[in-house]
């Protein structure tokens, strides 16, 4: 299993339900989570053969931003 993290603007839980099905579609369900209680709001994923890109596409897709750290 592959860990990646992700700087993102997802800042509350109504943010969290938007990205929801665009993340589970690519990550998976339960295979990722944001901590929205630190600056960075960092998104991690924890997925087998995923691309940073796709997770990126995802959160854009969304309305939100993410960078890969």
């Amino acid at each position: 299993m592959e860990t990646q993290q992700f700087k993102t603007n997802i800042k509350c839980g109504g943010c969290i339900a938007t990205v929801t099905p665009f993340l589970n579609e690519v990550a998976g369900e339960n295979a990722w989570k944001v901590d929205t209680a630190v600056p960075e709001k960092v998104l991690t994923i924890s997925a087998d053969k995923v691309a940073a890109e796709e997770i990126i596409r995802a959160v854009e897709k969304a309305g939100y931003k993410a960078e890969k750290l």
